[in-house]
């Protein structure tokens, strides 16, 4: 067959797209962050999707379409109504336009029952769009879904297993994880014509854990002993939430934000009979971690995680206060400098400014998403030329017992180190 995956690059969408290939589909992902220039790959943004027809030239020749994308929280280049309702009902508008018969849509799992956020508001909405129109429809929700990959909730438990202490959060549900495997293989069972369609499944696990009994699976399963667990309290969850917040509004989308706290109190569990009535008898994690041992990759990203941010942070606060510096109380410092190494007071003055405004657009630059990379390599431009320039102007600063000069390699590195862990997909 040839299928459509929208939100083709994302921890669930990728890993149907590997699988139907390799199972001799031909399959086209649809995503906004789609190479454009891959053959095998569409560019496609569903906030964009106001009518039927944005959908039209990416379907020519589709027979079955799986829509698994999906957002946590609106933010600036995030909608939830369009990506979970208007822009998705818009989509199965036009594969009703186009016959395309076979549709399967990723949900989750207890929208039916409570809508505590615009997340599961809109993603029921968008089933109610599905089910409206006369298609073969098949609408999964899963519960939180771990596997190989890692992204969203599943990176968020990796990263809290390798803290020194397990940080249990308050007012938090019970989670019946699926594993990714398994989510995979219900969507294969529904793209089989002879498949029943216009049903509900929900995706779930066989057992029940709270979110600390999870990452207590995920340090057994990284060879890490045993960790003592340590109840937040609410004001320092709180906190952690209206921080996600405040980092989403820059573009970045962190695991932890208000959305997540309010999903998680309800908590991710189901009905397991609805996938053993479709043959899938899904594994436990404890029986994946066991077939599945960790690698010293695995070990490197659930350090890291929770170091990037604390890593960007450091970075853009770095700039922005040597700006801030440069063009405040450290402005005759500045000045001195350019004199000792022979330039004129107007020279001085202006090139400290530059200096300082470069320092703080470096920053800025760093500190919003869409920019990041942009700001990275800059700074490490920017740091280069400023060796090079005090090497030439006031050369004694490389014995300076401060190590000004010294100092700036490591800065390099660790501007390189950012680049290299800036991508969450």
């Amino acid at each position: 067959m040839k299928i459509a995956v929208i939100g083709g690059t994302g921890l669930i969408g990728s890993a149907i797209v590997a699988h139907l290939s390799s199972r001799g589909h031909a399959v086209i992902s649809m995503s906004r962050s789609a190479a454009s220039a891959s053959s095998e790959a569409e560019k496609v943004d569903i906030s964009e999707a106001t009518s039927p027809s944005y959908w039209l030239p990416y379907l020519n020749g589709i027979e079955a379409v799986v829509n698994c994308a999906g957002v946590l929280q609106d933010g600036p280049n995030d909608s939830t109504s369009m990506v979970h309702h208007h822009g998705i009902a818009n989509l199965f508008a036009a594969c009703e336009q186009l016959e395309i018969r076979r549709v399967i849509h990723f949900s989750a799992i207890g929208v039916d029952r409570e809508t505590p956020s615009a997340f599961s508001e809109t993603k029921l909405s968008g089933d109610k769009a599905l089910m409206e129109r006369d298609l073969d429809w098949v609408i999964l929700r899963p519960s939180v879904v771990i596997g190989r990959r890692a992204y969203g909730a599943s990176a968020l438990m990796r990263g809290l297993a390798a803290l020194p202490a397990i940080l249990a959060m308050p007012h938090t549900g019970q989670l019946q994880i699926v594993l990714l495997e398994d989510v995979v293989r219900a969507v294969e069972y529904f793209l089989d014509p002879t498949a029943p369609t216009r049903r509900i499944v929900e995706l779930v696990g066989p057992h029940r854990y709270t979110f600390s009994e999870i990452v207590s699976l995920f340090r057994g399963w990284y060879r890490w002993p045993p960790a003592r667990e340590i109840h937040l309290p609410q004001f320092a969850s709180s906190i952690a939430y209206k921080s996600g917040d405040m980092i989403s509004l820059l573009g970045w989308r962190p695991a932890v934000r208000s959305t997540a706290e309010r999903e998680i109190a309800r908590g991710a569990i189901g009905n397991l009979d609805d996938m053993r009535q479709i043959g899938i008898h899904p594994k436990g994690v404890p029986e994946f971690f066991a077939s599945e041992p960790a690698s010293v990759q695995e070990r490197w990203f659930a350090r890291i995680y929770l170091l990037k941010p604390v890593l960007f942070v450091v970075l853009c606060l770095f700039w922005i206060s040597t700006a801030l510096v440069s063009l405040g109380p450290g402005w005759d410092y500045g000045i001195g400098l350019m004199r000792e190494g022979g330039v004129e007071e107007a020279s001085a003055a202006l090139t400290v400014v530059a200096g300082g405004l470069a320092d703080l657009a470096i920053g800025l630059a760093i500190a919003y998403r869409p920019t990041s990379r942009y700001g990275l390599y800059a700074a490490i431009a920017i740091s280069f030329t400023y060796a090079i320039i005090g090497t030439i102007l006031v050369p004694r600063l490389w014995a300076d017992p401060l190590g000004p000069m010294l100092k700036i390699w490591p800065i390099i590195v660790a501007h390189f180190v950012a680049l290299a862990i800036l991508e969450d997909r």
